[in-house]
């Protein structure tokens, strides 16, 4: 009877560090599980972290690049806007130095007239003065 009881008690403790391993094993699978889950999460935020870096690069080099191009723009209008006003002026001067031409001219033919008149003039007067001493003097001695 004895034996048998003893039996029976060593059944039951090893039923237990059954049930105890058992639960243990379980246990430990359920952290690895969680541990696992766990590092999935860690990763997935990881790449979501860098996909969003990236994302933001690109779109910065995007607005850089914009600008870049904004400021090509701009500086190319304003040579435009430069040479045309180069080519005004150039143009103002163009004409300026013809109308000096034109004035000169004009002045060179007013004093080419004022010359000749007074030329005229001179010549008038000359055949005005008569001195009466030379032909019909000289006619009125022969008569």
């Amino acid at each position: 009877m004895m034996t048998m009881i003893m039996m029976m008690i060593m059944m039951m403790m090893m039923m237990m560090m059954m049930m105890m391993m058992m639960m243990m094993m379980m246990m430990m699978m359920m952290m690895m599980m969680l541990m696992m889950m766990m590092m999935m999460m860690m990763m997935m935020m990881m790449m979501m972290m860098i996909m969003m870096m990236m994302m933001m690069m690109m779109m910065m080099m995007m607005m850089m690049m914009m600008m870049m191009m904004m400021m090509m723009m701009m500086m190319m209008m304003m040579m435009m806007m430069m040479m045309m006003m180069m080519m005004m002026m150039m143009m103002m001067m163009m004409m300026m130095m013809m109308m000096m031409m034109m004035m000169i001219m004009i002045m060179m033919m007013m004093m080419m007239m004022m010359m000749m008149m007074m030329m005229m003039m001179m010549m008038m007067m000359m055949m005005m003065i008569d001195d009466d001493d030379d032909d019909d003097a000289s006619a009125n001695n022969y008569v």
